[in-house]
Protein backbone atom coordinates (compact mmCIF):
# COMPACT_ATOMS: atom_id res chain seq x y z
CA UNK A 1 0.00 0.00 0.00
CA UNK A 2 1.10 2.99 -0.88
CA UNK A 3 1.58 6.43 1.50
CA UNK A 4 3.14 8.65 -0.84
CA UNK A 5 1.22 11.01 -2.72
CA UNK A 6 2.96 12.55 -5.95
CA UNK A 7 1.97 16.47 -6.19
CA UNK A 8 1.74 16.01 -9.79
CA UNK A 9 -0.76 13.67 -10.23
CA UNK A 10 -4.32 14.95 -11.19
CA UNK A 11 -6.96 15.42 -8.66
CA UNK A 12 -9.88 13.94 -10.64
CA UNK A 13 -12.45 13.29 -7.44
CA UNK A 14 -13.62 17.10 -6.48
CA UNK A 15 -14.92 16.28 -2.59
CA UNK A 16 -17.52 13.67 -1.48
CA UNK A 17 -21.21 13.89 -2.52
CA UNK A 18 -24.22 13.06 -0.63
CA UNK A 19 -24.34 10.31 0.97
CA UNK A 20 -27.43 6.80 1.78
CA UNK A 21 -28.31 5.65 5.10
CA UNK A 22 -30.63 2.68 5.72
CA UNK A 23 -33.18 3.07 8.38
CA UNK A 24 -35.58 0.31 9.51
CA UNK A 25 -37.42 3.58 11.43
CA UNK A 26 -38.15 5.98 8.13
CA UNK A 27 -40.01 8.33 9.93
CA UNK A 28 -38.42 8.50 13.05
CA UNK A 29 -35.39 9.03 11.55
CA UNK A 30 -36.74 11.71 9.50
CA UNK A 31 -37.37 13.37 12.34
CA UNK A 32 -33.93 13.39 14.10
CA UNK A 33 -32.08 14.95 10.98
CA UNK A 34 -34.87 17.22 10.66
CA UNK A 35 -36.14 18.41 14.02
CA UNK A 36 -33.00 17.61 15.96
CA UNK A 37 -30.07 18.54 14.14
CA UNK A 38 -31.67 21.26 11.42
CA UNK A 39 -31.50 19.27 8.13
CA UNK A 40 -34.80 20.52 5.68
CA UNK A 41 -36.77 17.38 3.99
CA UNK A 42 -36.67 18.52 -0.24
CA UNK A 43 -38.04 15.17 -1.60
CA UNK A 44 -39.86 11.87 -0.64
CA UNK A 45 -41.07 8.86 -2.48
CA UNK A 46 -42.16 5.53 -1.42
CA UNK A 47 -39.17 3.90 -0.19
CA UNK A 48 -36.80 7.04 1.24
CA UNK A 49 -36.90 10.62 2.36
CA UNK A 50 -34.22 13.26 0.93
CA UNK A 51 -32.69 15.71 3.06
CA UNK A 52 -30.93 18.95 2.65
CA UNK A 53 -27.99 20.83 4.84
CA UNK A 54 -28.48 24.41 4.84
CA UNK A 55 -25.21 25.30 3.05
CA UNK A 56 -24.68 22.51 0.60
CA UNK A 57 -24.56 23.94 -2.63
CA UNK A 58 -26.06 20.85 -3.90
CA UNK A 59 -30.20 19.24 -4.14
CA UNK A 60 -29.94 17.40 -1.24
CA UNK A 61 -27.19 15.81 1.14
CA UNK A 62 -28.54 12.28 2.76
CA UNK A 63 -30.86 9.92 1.47
CA UNK A 64 -32.88 8.02 3.85
CA UNK A 65 -33.69 4.40 2.55
CA UNK A 66 -36.17 2.31 4.44
CA UNK A 67 -34.77 -0.90 4.79
CA UNK A 68 -34.55 -3.97 7.44
CA UNK A 69 -31.77 -2.78 9.11
CA UNK A 70 -29.72 0.44 9.45
CA UNK A 71 -26.24 1.03 7.48
CA UNK A 72 -24.65 3.32 4.83
CA UNK A 73 -26.03 2.62 0.95
CA UNK A 74 -24.68 4.35 -2.01
CA UNK A 75 -21.62 7.07 -1.72
CA UNK A 76 -21.63 9.62 -4.46
CA UNK A 77 -18.18 11.31 -5.24
CA UNK A 78 -18.43 14.36 -7.82
CA UNK A 79 -15.40 13.88 -10.26
CA UNK A 80 -13.75 16.90 -10.60
CA UNK A 81 -15.08 17.40 -14.38
CA UNK A 82 -16.74 15.46 -17.39
CA UNK A 83 -13.37 14.25 -18.01
CA UNK A 84 -12.47 12.92 -14.76
CA UNK A 85 -15.47 10.25 -14.98
CA UNK A 86 -13.73 8.99 -18.19
CA UNK A 87 -10.16 8.42 -16.52
CA UNK A 88 -11.88 7.00 -13.27
CA UNK A 89 -14.25 5.13 -14.89
CA UNK A 90 -10.85 3.22 -16.76
CA UNK A 91 -9.53 3.03 -13.65
CA UNK A 92 -11.57 1.52 -11.23
CA UNK A 93 -12.71 -1.57 -12.91
CA UNK A 94 -15.84 -3.42 -13.10
CA UNK A 95 -18.92 -0.91 -13.07
CA UNK A 96 -22.37 0.41 -14.21
CA UNK A 97 -23.63 3.68 -15.65
CA UNK A 98 -27.43 4.78 -14.48
CA UNK A 99 -29.75 7.78 -14.15
CA UNK A 100 -31.92 7.18 -11.27
CA UNK A 101 -30.42 9.41 -8.67
CA UNK A 102 -32.28 12.16 -7.84
CA UNK A 103 -30.63 15.50 -8.90
CA UNK A 104 -27.42 13.69 -10.33
CA UNK A 105 -27.35 12.81 -13.83
CA UNK A 106 -25.19 9.38 -14.69
CA UNK A 107 -23.70 7.72 -11.91
CA UNK A 108 -20.92 5.55 -12.70
CA UNK A 109 -21.72 2.96 -10.11
CA UNK A 110 -18.96 0.55 -8.48
CA UNK A 111 -18.02 -1.45 -5.05
CA UNK A 112 -15.14 -1.26 -3.26
CA UNK A 113 -12.65 -4.20 -1.96
CA UNK A 114 -14.96 -4.29 1.01
CA UNK A 115 -18.08 -4.12 -0.44
CA UNK A 116 -19.18 -0.28 -0.27
CA UNK A 117 -21.22 0.89 -2.74
CA UNK A 118 -20.35 4.47 -4.54
CA UNK A 119 -21.03 6.58 -7.06
CA UNK A 120 -19.29 8.68 -9.44
CA UNK A 121 -21.29 11.61 -11.30
CA UNK A 122 -20.61 15.20 -12.53
CA UNK A 123 -23.67 16.58 -13.34
CA UNK A 124 -25.85 17.63 -10.52
CA UNK A 125 -28.97 19.62 -9.53
CA UNK A 126 -28.25 22.75 -7.39
CA UNK A 127 -30.28 23.93 -4.33
CA UNK A 128 -33.15 26.52 -4.87
CA UNK A 129 -33.67 28.08 -1.29
CA UNK A 130 -37.60 29.30 -1.89
CA UNK A 131 -39.22 32.47 -0.10
CA UNK A 132 -39.18 29.79 3.51
CA UNK A 133 -34.98 29.71 3.34
CA UNK A 134 -33.96 32.03 0.54
CA UNK A 135 -30.62 33.35 2.61
CA UNK A 136 -29.78 37.37 2.06
CA UNK A 137 -26.33 36.38 0.93
CA UNK A 138 -26.17 34.86 -2.47
CA UNK A 139 -23.24 33.02 -1.94
CA UNK A 140 -24.44 30.42 0.82
CA UNK A 141 -27.28 27.78 -0.67
CA UNK A 142 -30.15 28.28 2.27
CA UNK A 143 -30.94 30.75 5.30
CA UNK A 144 -29.28 29.62 8.34
CA UNK A 145 -32.36 27.49 9.75
CA UNK A 146 -31.82 28.41 13.76
CA UNK A 147 -33.23 24.75 14.57
CA UNK A 148 -31.51 22.24 16.41
CA UNK A 149 -28.17 21.47 15.57
CA UNK A 150 -27.73 23.41 12.23
CA UNK A 151 -25.71 20.99 10.46
CA UNK A 152 -23.87 23.10 7.38
CA UNK A 153 -22.69 20.07 5.41
CA UNK A 154 -21.86 16.36 5.01
CA UNK A 155 -18.08 16.52 6.15
CA UNK A 156 -16.89 12.46 6.16
CA UNK A 157 -17.58 9.09 5.69
CA UNK A 158 -15.53 6.18 8.19
CA UNK A 159 -16.60 2.96 7.27
CA UNK A 160 -15.78 -0.53 9.06
CA UNK A 161 -14.02 -2.96 6.76
CA UNK A 162 -12.57 -6.58 6.93
CA UNK A 163 -9.59 -5.41 5.60
CA UNK A 164 -8.19 -1.67 6.09
CA UNK A 165 -4.64 -2.58 3.49
CA UNK A 166 -6.66 -3.62 0.73
CA UNK A 167 -9.53 -1.04 0.77
CA UNK A 168 -7.50 1.84 1.32
CA UNK A 169 -5.49 1.59 -1.28
CA UNK A 170 -8.22 1.34 -3.20
CA UNK A 171 -8.30 5.09 -2.50
CA UNK A 172 -4.67 6.14 -3.15
CA UNK A 173 -4.28 4.22 -6.42
CA UNK A 174 -7.14 4.66 -8.35
CA UNK A 175 -8.40 7.79 -6.85
CA UNK A 176 -4.87 9.78 -6.21
CA UNK A 177 -6.15 9.95 -2.41
CA UNK A 178 -3.78 11.20 0.04
CA UNK A 179 -3.75 9.34 3.64
CA UNK A 180 -2.71 11.61 6.00
CA UNK A 181 -3.13 10.13 9.13
CA UNK A 182 -3.06 6.24 9.90
CA UNK A 183 -3.36 4.18 13.50
CA UNK A 184 -1.03 1.03 12.80
CA UNK A 185 -0.48 -2.22 14.74
CA UNK A 186 2.77 -3.30 16.83
CA UNK A 187 3.44 -5.00 13.88
CA UNK A 188 3.30 -2.06 11.66
CA UNK A 189 -0.15 -2.92 9.61
CA UNK A 190 -2.95 -0.59 9.61
CA UNK A 191 -5.85 -0.17 11.73
CA UNK A 192 -7.25 2.26 10.38
CA UNK A 193 -6.64 5.09 7.91
CA UNK A 194 -7.95 8.81 7.25
CA UNK A 195 -7.51 9.84 3.17
CA UNK A 196 -8.07 13.27 1.62
CA UNK A 197 -9.37 13.97 -1.81
CA UNK A 198 -9.26 17.86 -1.73
CA UNK A 199 -7.44 20.06 1.19
CA UNK A 200 -9.53 18.83 4.34
CA UNK A 201 -7.42 16.36 6.35
CA UNK A 202 -9.94 13.90 5.45
CA UNK A 203 -12.91 12.79 3.48
CA UNK A 204 -12.89 8.96 3.73
CA UNK A 205 -11.96 6.68 6.79
CA UNK A 206 -11.66 2.94 6.75
CA UNK A 207 -11.16 1.28 9.99
CA UNK A 208 -10.59 -2.47 10.77
CA UNK A 209 -14.23 -4.09 11.44
CA UNK A 210 -13.27 -6.52 14.25
CA UNK A 211 -16.32 -8.40 13.63
CA UNK A 212 -14.55 -9.26 10.56
CA UNK A 213 -17.40 -8.88 8.64
CA UNK A 214 -17.40 -6.39 5.05
CA UNK A 215 -19.60 -3.66 4.15
CA UNK A 216 -20.30 -2.09 7.34
CA UNK A 217 -20.44 1.40 8.71
CA UNK A 218 -18.97 3.35 11.72
CA UNK A 219 -20.35 6.46 11.11
CA UNK A 220 -21.33 9.70 8.93
CA UNK A 221 -20.25 13.12 10.20
CA UNK A 222 -21.73 16.94 9.52
CA UNK A 223 -19.64 19.68 10.19
CA UNK A 224 -20.99 23.08 12.22
CA UNK A 225 -19.67 26.52 12.37
CA UNK A 226 -18.43 26.20 15.35
CA UNK A 227 -17.56 24.16 18.58
CA UNK A 228 -19.93 26.13 20.98
CA UNK A 229 -22.99 24.95 18.22
CA UNK A 230 -21.16 21.46 19.01
CA UNK A 231 -21.97 21.88 22.67
CA UNK A 232 -25.51 23.61 21.97
CA UNK A 233 -25.82 20.44 19.97
CA UNK A 234 -25.25 17.99 22.95
CA UNK A 235 -28.30 19.56 24.72
CA UNK A 236 -30.38 20.00 22.19
CA UNK A 237 -30.07 15.99 22.09
CA UNK A 238 -30.06 15.13 25.91
CA UNK A 239 -33.67 17.03 25.38
CA UNK A 240 -34.89 15.29 22.53
CA UNK A 241 -33.73 11.63 24.04
CA UNK A 242 -31.25 11.05 21.56
CA UNK A 243 -28.33 8.56 23.07
CA UNK A 244 -25.13 10.28 23.32
CA UNK A 245 -22.23 8.00 23.04
CA UNK A 246 -19.37 10.13 23.50
CA UNK A 247 -18.47 13.71 23.71
CA UNK A 248 -18.33 16.68 23.61
CA UNK A 249 -14.53 16.20 23.25
CA UNK A 250 -11.30 16.93 20.69
CA UNK A 251 -9.49 13.78 19.16
CA UNK A 252 -5.79 13.33 19.02
CA UNK A 253 -5.33 11.93 15.53
CA UNK A 254 -6.97 15.21 13.31
CA UNK A 255 -7.48 17.15 16.13
CA UNK A 256 -11.36 17.11 15.34
CA UNK A 257 -14.04 17.77 18.35
CA UNK A 258 -16.53 16.05 18.26
CA UNK A 259 -19.57 14.86 19.42
CA UNK A 260 -20.88 11.12 18.68
CA UNK A 261 -25.18 10.26 18.93
CA UNK A 262 -26.96 7.20 17.41
CA UNK A 263 -30.25 8.21 15.37
CA UNK A 264 -33.13 6.36 16.02
CA UNK A 265 -32.41 3.48 13.37
CA UNK A 266 -28.86 2.60 14.82
CA UNK A 267 -26.45 4.63 12.67
CA UNK A 268 -23.78 6.40 14.39
CA UNK A 269 -23.52 10.21 13.32
CA UNK A 270 -20.44 12.74 14.41
CA UNK A 271 -21.41 16.09 15.21
CA UNK A 272 -17.90 18.13 14.47
CA UNK A 273 -16.72 21.43 13.52
CA UNK A 274 -16.24 23.07 10.34
CA UNK A 275 -13.11 25.01 10.99
CA UNK A 276 -10.93 21.81 11.59
CA UNK A 277 -7.30 21.71 10.21
CA UNK A 278 -6.61 22.20 6.59
CA UNK A 279 -3.91 20.44 4.58
CA UNK A 280 -1.58 22.56 2.28
CA UNK A 281 1.92 21.11 1.98
CA UNK A 282 1.65 19.24 -1.35
CA UNK A 283 3.99 17.19 0.09
CA UNK A 284 2.25 16.33 3.30
CA UNK A 285 3.80 13.29 5.24
CA UNK A 286 1.33 10.90 6.59
CA UNK A 287 1.36 11.23 10.35
CA UNK A 288 1.41 7.52 11.74
CA UNK A 289 -0.02 6.57 15.54
CA UNK A 290 1.20 3.65 17.38
CA UNK A 291 -1.10 1.63 19.92
CA UNK A 292 1.34 2.98 22.45
CA UNK A 293 0.03 6.29 21.38
CA UNK A 294 -3.56 5.29 20.85
CA UNK A 295 -3.67 3.89 25.06
CA UNK A 296 -3.23 7.11 26.05
CA UNK A 297 -6.81 8.19 24.82
CA UNK A 298 -8.41 11.49 22.99
CA UNK A 299 -6.34 14.68 22.94
CA UNK A 300 -7.45 15.72 26.61
CA UNK A 301 -7.00 12.51 28.09
CA UNK A 302 -10.51 10.82 27.95
CA UNK A 303 -10.26 6.63 27.21
CA UNK A 304 -12.57 6.01 24.27
CA UNK A 305 -15.68 4.34 24.99
CA UNK A 306 -15.89 1.04 24.62
CA UNK A 307 -19.11 1.20 22.25
CA UNK A 308 -16.76 3.28 20.37
CA UNK A 309 -14.77 0.47 19.18
CA UNK A 310 -17.92 -2.39 19.21
CA UNK A 311 -20.84 -0.81 17.12
CA UNK A 312 -21.15 -0.66 13.95
CA UNK A 313 -24.14 -0.57 10.97
CA UNK A 314 -26.02 -3.02 10.06
CA UNK A 315 -25.93 -4.67 13.36
CA UNK A 316 -24.07 -8.15 13.14
CA UNK A 317 -23.43 -11.27 15.33
CA UNK A 318 -19.77 -10.73 17.05
CA UNK A 319 -17.01 -13.16 18.57
CA UNK A 320 -17.33 -13.73 22.13
CA UNK A 321 -14.11 -11.78 23.03
CA UNK A 322 -13.96 -8.19 20.88
CA UNK A 323 -10.18 -8.23 22.35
Amino acid sequence: MSLTHDPDRRRDIAHVGPVELFTPVLEESRDFFVRVMGLREVHRDATSVYLHTWDDYQSWTVRLVRRGTAGIGRTYLRAASPQAIGRLASAIGPHTTVADAYGLGKVVLFIDPDGHEMGLYWDVERYRADDSDRPALKNQAAAYPGRGANLRRLDHVNYLTAEVPGASSFLADVFGARCTEQIVKDDGRPQAIWYSVGNKTYDLVYTEDWTGHRGRLHHIAFATDTREEILRAADVCLDAGVHIETGPHKHAIQQTFFLYVWEPGGNRIEICNAGARLILAPDWQTVSWTQAERAKGQAWGLQTIGTFHTHGTPVVPVPEDPA
